[in-house]
């Protein structure tokens, strides 16, 4: 861990008069616009006015306000604050993004788009100050926001001024609303989970999800090997250092749980490839863990976790029903649970609760007293034996059993809950994606499985061809037979092994392109998934 600065660093004042602090936001706002002029940027309208525009409200704002206090005599401080805090948050956003850009490109390409959005943030956050005191503090305080916020949801780029919107919105959300906290008035809400509920909420009454690229983003983000491995090192350090281990233990453990009872009465999975999608388990480390809107006392945040874990999965339900796309599971509550921390905090405290908890210096929860704020190693050794033991036991990796084909066949075959539906829709994925082998089974799946009394005979009939033609079109023979005796009766449908062109879509499950493997290698990985054709073809061709 690099050394932090020294105190004296962390407490220098500079004065300046309003023209040094015009000059200061001006120059945010005029690297802001020349982002305007990058060559992705002005093919589209819309994209470059977004940064035009952004750049425009920052020199009239600070037009109005620098005006006005060089003529009422004003001066403006810059203090500078580099707060340990805002730094490892950072750094370990900093770290997860550099993977997961290494193996979704378009995160690489996009990385001008973050640094925007920091000019943005330092801007604004200036003038958002220095209108309401003289004090501004500088810092890597804009840093954590701008990486969390982009963790989970960017706009596309004929709505990117909304980006610039949900930044702005979040910063007036910590500026503008507190409440009285252990006798200081502190911020309620985290500035990036805050927006990105009310945003997230916003898009699914509009219905508008498609302006984003949320889904793309929950997805890509699985692709890296090894994934949940990097995310917990990386989070390590925050971990240690602001007693949040407990928190990030406590939301798992629920987590995994309900998915055990939800597997044992079921015979799927919950969250289908997973039992904490990859996406959860980043929210778990990097967004409801900020210390600073967090309970105080280790009962309170053991409580706070369990909340934070069980309403994921009533979100992701209530969502899936209400046919909108999952992805805000891990959002929409974190406000609510902020709202919750002195409640908990009191329960942390009350004699009750308190007769539970371990004593410090006896396997304490982290080897302190209630209200301390570093956790001990006790608690993170326990969450490293947590984290090791369900990454033995497949619970979080690259290797859980509901990413692979052959789990879905054996669970629609035996009519499991939504096992075929889901089946299907795994198909009609690998078929997009270029498989012949995926559309003749999702065309043959739609044809058979049980549908709803209410569905037209005709439109299923039509989806069938529509997948059975783009098996043939992908030259898979047995689509183009199948295409040739489709009607409206259930028939016998002829169905085949995958190809070689096949297996690495349909072996991918939900991780990235698999990219280089020979066809022995293929069939090992196809036997490995539990495909049994495939077993003792190692060596052979297909």
């Amino acid at each position: 861990m690099p050394s932090m600065p020294s105190e004296q660093a962390e407490n220098q004042v500079v004065r300046l008069l309003p023209t040094q602090a015009a000059c200061l936001v001006g120059v945010c706002a005029l690297w802001l616009g020349s982002f305007g002029l990058l060559e992705a940027v002005r093919l589209h309208l819309a994209f470059q006015w977004s940064f035009f525009g952004a750049s425009l409200l920052l020199l009239l704002w600070a037009g109005v306000l620098f005006s006005s206090a060089q003529g009422a005599g004003r001066t403006f401080e810059l203090k500078v604050a580099l707060r340990k805090q805002h730094f490892v948050q950072a750094l370990a956003q900093g770290l997860f993004f550099l993977y997961w850009g290494w193996y979704w490109s378009p995160l690489y390409d996009s990385a001008f788009l973050i640094l925007a959005q920091l000019v943005f943030a330092y801007g604004f956050n200036m003038l958002l100050c220095w209108s309401r005191r003289d004090r501004f503090i500088l810092g890597f305080g804009p840093f954590p926001v701008i990486f969390s916020v982009n963790l989970f949801l960017w706009f596309r780029d004929d709505w990117f001024y909304l980006q610039f919107l949900l930044v702005a919105f979040g910063f007036l959300v910590k500026e503008l609303i507190h409440w009285s906290r252990d006798g200081q008035r502190v911020h309620i809400f985290n500035p990036s989970s805050f927006p990105l509920a009310v945003f997230s909420l916003a898009l699914i009454l509009t219905e508008n999800t498609e302006i984003t690229w949320a889904q793309d983003i929950a997805t890509s983000q699985f692709y890296p090997p090894h994934v949940y491995l990097v995310l917990f090192l990386v989070a390590l350090p925050g971990q240690y250092f602001f007693g949040v281990a407990s928190m990030t233990l406590s939301a798992v453990v629920a987590t995994y749980v309900f998915g055990l009872i939800y597997f044992g009465v079921t015979g799927v999975y919950f969250f289908y490839d997973s039992y904490i999608p990859i996406a959860v388990f980043l929210g778990m480390h990097l967004l409801f863990t900020d210390p600073s809107t967090a309970p105080k006392t280790e009962l309170g945040r053991l409580m706070f976790g369990i909340l934070y874990g069980l309403t994921t999965v009533g979100l992701y339900s209530l969502l899936s029903q209400a046919g909108v796309p999952p992805v805000y599971d891990k959002l929409l509550q974190v406000p609510v649970l902020n709202l919750s921390v002195q409640l908990l905090d009191r329960l942390g405290r009350s004699s009750t609760l308190r007769r539970w908890q371990f004593k410090p210096g006896f396997l304490s929860w982290g080897g302190y007293k209630a209200d301390a704020s570093r956790p001990g190693l006790v608690c993170l050794g326990i969450w490293l034996l947590v984290f090791t033991g369900m990454t033995a036991a497949r619970a979080l990796g690259d290797e859980h059993p509901g990413q692979w084909v052959p789990f879905w066949q054996k669970a629609c075959r035996d009519q499991r809950p939504g096992a075929c539906r889901y089946l299907t829709d795994m198909q009609r994925r690998f078929c997009d994606s270029g498989s012949g082998w995926a559309c003749n089974e999702a065309g043959i799946l739609r044809s058979t499985w049980p549908h709803p009394i209410t569905e037209r005979p005709w439109i299923r009939l039509a989806e069938v061809r529509a997948l059975l033609q783009q098996g043939c079109d992908l030259s898979f023979e047995a689509a183009c037979v199948n295409l040739k005796g489709a009607n409206d009766e259930v028939g016998q449908f002829q169905q085949d092994l995958p190809t070689l062109v096949d297996w690495p879509i349909v072996l991918r499950g939900t991780k990235g392109p698999l990219e280089n493997l020979s066809p022995s290698g293929l069939y090992a990985r196809a036997c490995s998934q539990e495909w049994p054709e495939a077993c003792g073809w190692e060596n052979g061709d297909d």
